[in-house]
């Protein structure tokens, strides 16, 4: 059975350098008892004398002046093992992808993100922008190691924290009937013409859910993952939309107008997820605390 390890290279490779005994156990801190059997375990595993011991100052021997070089190659890469571990639990180093719904991507995390690359310059850091379905599932299998999604959803397999809630309106053009109303039922809309997102955001399941408990199905004109675009297609009558709030207002859009519902449970909610009971890199650690912390949140994830 092998014996030898790495301290053991490292003791040999002083008393080569060193010439000495005394003077190795003195750098190292030990006594030299302690480095003479050292070395004399790795002999006598290898089967060979690796140091002439006869004259006034140590010398390698053939065999040990092998022994020497590869001891050297082998405590060099040892120690690059090290710092490179070391930079990635430090999240100096490793790779990441976040999953982002395109509306809240762009209206929460760019300055976020910008802090986060700026601070680990290491990391290989993606974006992928996908519903906010796709990426609770995406995550839940492990396609993704961290992303943001919009509540209610299946928290069985996941660890979130919860930065947002806003309520959803419904957005129509000011020649709209419904432009002149201080708030809107659902049950009001079962007439109109929806612009919703893809069936992959949660919000479009939300939307399409809460018209069903109304007693309809909503007639859907047009589909966009872009809320920019919903609110230009609003703009020009083709039809209503509903959206977070925040959303509308952040678009700045004369041209149409946000109405409340008097549904209050439809809302925003938005959470950063990531998978239960699952290994999480150093990168994943590093970007859930510093999005935490840059939305107003304190020690989200146990060290």
């Amino acid at each position: 059975m092998i014996k030898t390890d790495i301290k053991h290279l490292h003791y040999f490779l002083e008393v080569a350098k060193r010439k000495s005994f005394t003077k190795a156990a003195h750098h190292l801190f030990v006594t030299q008892p302690t480095i003479s059997k050292m070395i004399k375990d790795i002999e006598d595993e290898l089967g060979m004398q690796l140091l002439d011991r006869s004259g006034k100052e140590i010398e390698l021997t053939d065999a040990g002046k092998i022994v020497f070089e590869q001891s050297r190659k082998i405590v060099k890469s040892f120690d690059h093992l090290s710092d490179e571990l070391g930079d990635l639990t430090h999240a100096r180093v490793g790779k990441l992808t976040i999953g982002l719904p395109p509306m809240i991507g762009v209206y929460f995390f760019p300055a976020i993100l910008g802090k986060f690359r700026n601070k680990y310059p290491g990391v290989d850091l993606h974006i992928v922008e996908y519903g906010a379905k796709k990426i609770a599932d995406c995550v839940s299998e492990g396609i993704l190691e961290v992303g943001v999604t919009v509540g209610p959803f299946d928290h069985r397999h996941l660890d979130s924290f919860a930065f947002y809630d806003d309520p959803i309106c419904v957005v129509v053009n000011q020649s709209h009937w419904l432009s002149k109303k201080s708030n809107v039922t659902l049950n009001e809309l079962k007439s109109e013409s929806f612009i919703l997102f893809p069936e992959d955001f949660a919000l479009r399941t939300m939307i399409t859910k809460a018209c069903e408990h109304a007693g309809y199905q909503p007639k859907i004109v047009f589909e966009s993952s872009q809320w920019d675009f919903m609110i230009k297609l609003v703009s020009e009558g083709f039809g209503i939309a509903l959206l977070p709030l925040s959303i509308v207002k952040k678009a700045k859009d004369q041209s149409v107008i946000s109405v409340p519902l008097n549904e209050k449970d439809l809302t925003w909610h938005l959470s950063m997820i990531w998978r239960r009971n699952h290994y999480l890199s150093f990168a994943a650690r590093a970007w859930i605390e510093e999005s935490a912390k840059a939305l107003k949140l304190q020690k989200v994830i146990d060290k």
